[in-house]
Formats: C-alpha cells, structure tokens, sequence
C-alpha cells in the first residue's frame, strides 16, 4: 500500500498579498485554476490507485481544506496540528498513522504547495522510489536543475544504487550563485524537492537511531491524539515537539538514503517570480492569471488580477498583484523579498498579514466593505443548514438584513425567522446566533456599531465546529 501523505502549511509570505496567514500557498490557484492543494491531491490519488491520502494541516485551515476537496471522489483523512511545528514531527506523527493503516505501508510525502505539470514523468519516479522504498531506503526526490537557483538546498549524489537512483552524498545549503553554478557544472547535484518515499516502519526506525527523544515525545503525542469523523485532533502538546526539519532530524545523518534525479517539472512556487514562470507568456514575456489586463509596450511583467481591471505601459520585469485591499508592485529581480512586507505589516498590527477582505469561516464566508471609527459593515454568505456559534459582543451591538435566504436568528430570548428585506437589531451584551434553515446561501448585510470592532470581541457560548473557549 502506498500512502499519501500531504503537508499543508506555511504562510507563503512571499506570495503576498494573495498568499497570507488565514489563507495560505495551497489555497492558490495556478495553472490550470485549481489550487496547489487540489492539485497536489488529485497528483496523490492517481500515483497511489486513489488510497485516500492524509492531510498534516493546522486545525484552523481544516475547514478551508474540507471545502476545498469536497467535489473530490475521493476524501482524505485530516491530522490537525494546534500549532506550527516544522516537517520532522509531522512526518513521525504521518508514519504511526500509516503504520496502523498496514504494517508495511509506504509513504509518499508530498508537500501541498509544489505545482508539477509533467505528471507521467512524476508517476515514473514514484514507482522508482517505491521499490526502493521496499528495499529499505528513504528515498528524496531530487529536481534536475535548470539554472544556478540559490533559493533551494542541493544534494550531492554520489555512487548509484539503482539504474534510477543513487546514494545521497551530502546536503548542501541554500548556495550563493557562484558555488550553484559549478554545482551545475560538476552534474552530480540535484534541488532537494522536499518529496520523500519511505516503509513508515523505515522512518520510524531511523527517528529512534537519531532522534529517539523526539520519536518518544510523539508517541506520547500519538496516544493522545482524538479520532472523530475524517480528522483526528492532534493535543496541545504537539507544540513541544522540537521544531526541526526532516532533514537535520533524520536524513543527513542516515547511511540509506537514495535521491532519484528526477526530470519532471517542478517549481515550489515559492515566490511570485515562480508563479510568472508556471504561466504561458506572450511574445513579450508579459504572463498574466486573468485577461481583466490591457498590456501596452511592456515585457518581460507579471500581472496577477482577480476583481479588477489592471492596465500597464512601458513596464519592464515587474511584478503587479492587485488584491481588494492591498496592491503590490516589485522588481521581479526582488520577488524575495516581499516577505518584508509582511513583516512589517505584522509588526504594526496591520490585519493586511493575515486575512483579505474576504475570510472563509467554517460556516461560509464575510466580506469587509467599510471599516471606519465607530462602524463596520460586512457581507456575510452562510451555507445551507450551517450556523454561526451562539455568541455574544461586550464593545458593539450589531444590525442585520437579510438580502437572500431564509435565517433562523437566536437574539436573547427570542427566536425568530427573517427573509430577504426583513432585518433585526441585536445589541451589545445579547446572545444571538444567526442559522441558515434554507437550501440556498443565505446572504445579509451586518453592520456594527460601537467603541471597539476587533474579531476578537467575541465570547462563543455554544459553536458545532469546537471553537468555544
């Protein structure tokens, strides 16, 4: 049996503004207007004869997630971290799962962010490492290079062990471009993809010969981990596990590691240079996500549009990506550093870091369409038969009308129904809570009024999606 096992995480911030804290890299949609994640998904099925995969994912991304695979036939299993580990404890906390599943599973660890066109190519290298994989290797996917990329770690091969694979050398560190480009030269590196096959009984061996300490803390992580439904709830003390890669736990220092030098394509999509670079250009070298673009004596500029209409002149290697609230313009030459934006976005508190006008909610969506002293006005979307917790606001009191629909609304001791063109008045202090009872989204205008307006006003008394506190 060959598992797949997705890690869906990071913040992405180099992919900002589209890319942000409440909604990450795997939610993207590149290429073929998918996100990362379907993809990546739809990748895992085909190459494992559709075994359902497991998602390693932060519990608050799990509803995201579910969302968006929910037209899949095929449904993954959930481990849902409390907190922000790194790829080490996930993948030992993957492999006990794994393990319960079959007692000689393979692994396929697939990162959710990576975007990989070639896939028979791809389905070809996982057969490869499969059957060394059974031979009791841990297999890396290494990537050809194409040019002197300092934004990747390389591997160094060394003997062959296979007519596909060979022995793992050495790791190298992220280079400057001089030491990449004889890397190149020398032909016996490879990117380090972050794509692993290994027996899950294999890598659970090598946590205990070089990371026992960390392998025990997860087994007691594991034994108290809560199975409910398509998500098992990893405890809070997750967040102990040492925050450590894969690599520095386990795979530089192991004697049976095998990379296959894969030539499929692949990017990491790790920065906006690299989304330009996923998408057909035009004679100029201009690419764009959207035709909601009038492009005039420009080249070589990416352009990434969703609401709006964007109009260049006279650009050359930029980047321009227009979100409903932030707008950003960069030297592709730079496309690394957007990630200072948001830091400092997040060092003045600004919400630009986290979240978009638009934020998914377990229930459906909200939209900010003015926010100003005093008051805030939203758009709030719920899904049929969903519902918002039963809550209550110390600092606003909150008007309500219904534009399409049918709510239930909870507001103090009353109970009452609202169609479009009805509304209601709940003020500060009242528990309320807002149930769509119709087939069809419900949609309503919420404006709040009063001293303080933050999400974080809010003390939830009942909630079916476990977010009481």
């Amino acid at each position: 049996m060959l598992i797949p096992i997705i890690l869906s995480g990071g913040a992405g911030t180099r992919l900002w503004p589209v890319s942000r804290e409440a909604y990450p890299k795997p939610f993207m949609r590149i290429g073929d207007g998918k996100s990362l994640l379907t993809q990546t998904h739809e990748r895992a099925l085909a190459v494992s004869g559709n075994t359902p995969p497991l998602i390693v994912t932060n519990r608050d991304y799990y509803f995201l997630s579910h969302d968006e695979l929910e037209s899949q036939e095929v449904k993954p299993q959930y481990l849902l971290e409390p907190g922000g580990r790194n790829t080490a404890p996930a993948i030992a906390l993957a492999a006990m799962w794994a393990l319960e599943q079959k007692s000689d599973a393979c692994m396929l660890v697939l990162p959710a962010d990576h975007l990989i066109k070639d896939t028979p190519s791809f389905y070809t290298a996982v057969r490869h490492a499969e059957n060394l994989a059974k031979d009791g290797f841990l297999v890396l996917f290494g990537i050809k290079p194409t040019g002197p990329e300092t934004g990747f770690g390389y591997i160094e091969m060394g003997d062959k062990v296979s007519a596909e694979a060979q022995l793992v050398k050495r790791f190298v560190e992220k280079p400057d471009v001089v030491t990449a480009g004889k890397y190149i030269e020398q032909g016996n590196y490879v990117w380090n993809s972050g794509m692993f096959c290994f027996r899950a009984s294999a890598i659970l061996d090598a946590f205990e010969a070089y990371h026992p300490t960390l392998l025990a803390a997860a087994r007691d992580v594991w034994r108290s981990t809560k199975a409910e439904g398509d998500k098992m709830e990893l405890p809070a003390a997750f967040t102990s596990l040492d925050n450590i890669s894969i690599d520095y736990a386990v795979m530089e220092k192991a004697k049976n590691i095998a990379v296959i030098p894969g030539d499929f394509d692949w990017s990491d999509i790790g920065a906006w240079k690299a989304v330009a670079e996923a998408i057909p250009a035009d004679a100029n070298g201009n690419t764009s996500n959207n035709c909601q673009s009038i492009v005039i004596d420009s080249r070589n500029t990416h352009i990434e549009t969703k609401d709006r209409l964007v109009a260049i002149i006279g650009l050359d290697n930029l980047l321009v990506v227009d979100t409903p609230d932030a707008l950003l313009v960069a030297d592709k030459s730079k496309s690394q550093e957007v990630r200072e934006v948001v830091a400092r976005l997040k060092a003045a508190g600004h919400e630009a870091h986290k979240t978009h006008k638009t934020v998914a909610r377990p229930w459906g969506t909200y939209t900010v369409l003015q926010d100003a002293p005093g008051f805030k006005i939203k758009r709030i979307a719920v899904k049929p038969g969903a519902s918002l917790s039963l809550q209550m606001h110390h600092h606003r009191s909150e008007h309500w009308v219904v534009v399409s629909g049918k709510a239930e609304v909870v507001n103090g001791e009353q109970t009452i129904q609202l169609e479009a063109n009805q509304s209601t008045y709940i003020p500060a202090g009242n528990k309320h809570r807002l149930t769509n009872v119709g087939d069809t989204e419900l949609a309503l205008i919420e404006v709040q009024c009063g001293s303080y307006l933050g999400e974080d006003d809010i003390v939830r008394f009942e909630d079916i999606y476990g977010r009481v506190k």
